[in-house]
């Protein structure tokens, strides 16, 4: 069973950044991504990474202000994310999207809250 750690969220202010980690306990070609769940709101994929580097953001929004990234080499898939905004708060979840479904059992994710 493929373990999925997500780590680097907090309380962080309007205007703020963070850097999200992911480390998966083997090393996977899949393409992997962010998701995030909101409060009330289904889980949903912000933005995946194939094993190339090529990216897409799947919330066009979000272009410019998030960044993903993986280090094939040490199992880490990362997203950082500037001038955070409420609206950004949310559990994340790193996983290998896999059609309408993902590859690995999910982790714990990571909150992140933005907020004065």
């Amino acid at each position: 069973q493929v373990q999925v750690v997500e780590s680097g969220g907090g309380l962080v202010q309007p205007g703020g950044s963070l850097r999200l980690s992911c480390e998966t306990s083997i090393s996977t070609h899949y393409t992997m991504g962010w998701y995030r769940q909101a409060p009330g709101k289904q889980r949903e994929l912000v933005a995946s990474i194939t094993s190339g580097g090529n990216t897409m953001y799947w919330d066009s929004a979000k272009e410019g202000q998030f960044t993903i990234s993986r280090d094939m080499a040490k199992n880490m898939v990362y997203l950082q994310m500037n001038n955070l905004m409420p609206e950004d708060t949310a559990v994340y979840y790193c996983n290998a999207p896999r059609g309408s479904g993902v590859y690995f059992s999910w982790g714990q994710g990571t909150q992140v809250t933005v907020s004065s």
